[in-house]
């Protein structure tokens, strides 16, 4: 892959005469380097497809984002069609409480944010919260979408 060869000229009595060709001792590593860029042009393109969300229309709201923390925060999401889920793990409402139990007797952090679908009524989101309560978590956030209607007359 990219050996070549060098021909020699050496001169034997009267006439010229062309030696035998030699391999190129030296590798080529422009093929190589190709195939590399292109590569990492691939991963650099598909790296950010494969975070995976769950789609949910998130509420508007004026409120500033948390700042970040050291460990992933844990994630529950309330779909518009009624589904819980933990990260992005589908779970039946029967199994909430026990899961969150579970997943904070192995985390250092209580905090916890809700996703809740905007169709979602208040009851529902209520109730899920006093699951979450009653599961460990005590430092609830409500994740909502920036530039949502302020009370000051300001936004839309």
């Amino acid at each position: 892959m990219g050996a070549g060869v060098i021909q020699n000229d050496v001169k034997h009595g009267r006439r010229k005469r062309r030696g035998r060709a030699r391999p190129m001792s030296e590798i080529n590593v422009t093929p190589f380097v190709d195939v590399m860029l292109v590569l990492l042009i691939i991963f650099m393109v598909s790296a950010p497809l494969l975070t995976v969300g769950v789609p949910v229309e998130l509420p508007k709201t004026a409120a500033a984002a948390l700042p970040s923390e050291q460990e992933e925060p844990l994630t529950i999401t309330l779909t518009a069609d009624g589904l819980i889920l933990i990260q992005t793990t589908e779970t039946a409402a029967e199994e909430f409480i026990p899961k969150l139990r579970a997943i904070a007797a192995e985390r250092t952090d209580d905090k916890v944010f809700l996703r809740a679908d905007g169709s979602v009524p208040y009851e529902r989101v209520a109730q899920v919260m006093g699951a979450l309560n009653a599961g460990g978590f005590s430092s609830i956030g409500l994740v909502t979408d920036a530039d949502g209607p302020r009370f000051d007359g300001q936004g839309g």
